[in-house]
């Protein structure tokens, strides 16, 4: 087999792995019809969130609805956090179009987008790229995935390397000078009075955009425990397809063990943790990272408030 056939097929697993072909009818059918969602997700927190259904993307939700502990609300329909939109049916074109988006941004990187596919938008929108590291992430997994073998595999992700990776990973949204600038110029987007509704997105949805997501949410003064319930919520709206990848991952062959994906396909408190006390080590609190890491003035903070919240 040739060389460009390995790297296509090990493109294809992965692109399976992030959220590719398979379309996700099953989940979106035990959901209540087309739009929105209200989902009481009570082992995690107590507050509905707000999922729009969609056949090709399984983890998009209006930010909106949350109460902060001032005793406002935030809005509902100008913020959405998502997975990769790259797979969207026509009639999820036409659910998405009913959104409303002025801006669509993607955190993905090139080699993500290449292999997975670019976003699959309304007429006369188009994402605005802002890349956010994975510090090689994706081309682990290609790797990984692509070699077939299992000690290979299990050298890569085992024995805790996965979930070293991931903590990894949280810390340079922190440390990372260009990250940093990706999500502050994203927060000042949602800060603009004069930009309509926008949703942000990475891959899977829940690292990159859980963290930008997390931030906002606290940003806008929603309790700790409710920003985290939002974050850990992508697992309960990724289960189902992630072991769908993980099955048919071993019915193909390509992995005798794909639970060594797990670490990777979830979010977990942990890696979070990872995230805020890099946080607190670097800027002394979570507003010094907000000021000095995002470079977010007061004007930007109150614009925030002052649009974001009822």
């Amino acid at each position: 087999m040739s060389r460009v056939r390995i790297r296509r097929g090990a493109a294809a697993a992965v692109a399976a792995f992030a959220l590719a072909a398979l379309p996700t009818a099953a989940h979106a059918a035990a959901a209540p019809g087309a739009g929105v969602a209200s989902r009481h997700l009570h082992q995690q927190q107590a507050e509905p969130v707000r999922q729009i259904v969609l056949q090709g993307a399984v983890n998009v939700r209006d930010l909106g609805g949350y109460r902060t502990w001032t005793g406002g609300q935030v809005r509902q329909g100008l913020v959405y956090r998502s997975d990769a939109l790259g797979k969207l049916t026509d009639a999820d074109v036409t659910t998405v179009s009913g959104l409303g988006l002025t801006k669509v941004i993607d955190f993905r990187i090139p080699m993500e987008v290449q292999y997975d596919g670019a976003d699959r938008l309304p007429a006369g929108l188009s994402p605005t790229a802002r890349p956010v590291s994975d510090l090689g992430l994706y081309g682990t997994l290609v790797a990984a995935i692509g070699s077939g073998d299992p000690v290979t595999q299990e050298q890569m992700l085992g024995g805790g390397r996965a979930e070293a990776y991931m903590r990894d990973i949280y810390r340079t949204f922190v440390t990372s000078p260009e990250n940093r600038a990706q999500f502050a110029a994203t927060l000042r987007d949602l800060a603009d009075g004069r930009q309509g509704p926008v949703l942000y997105h990475c891959t899977s949805g829940k690292d990159r955009t859980g963290w930008v997501s997390y931030v906002l949410l606290r940003a806008l003064a929603v309790p700790e425990e409710t920003a985290e319930g939002d974050y850990l919520a992508s697992n309960t709206f990724r289960a189902a397809y992630d072991a769908r990848v993980r099955a048919g991952l071993k019915q193909s062959g390509r992995m005798q063990n794909p639970d060594l994906l797990i670490p990777l396909q979830e979010v977990r408190q942990d890696y979070l943790d990872s995230a805020t006390a890099q946080m607190e080590a670097d800027y002394g609190s979570f507003y010094g990272y907000l000021t000095q890491g995002l470079g977010l003035d007061l004007r930007t903070l109150a614009k925030l408030q002052n649009k974001l919240v009822r």
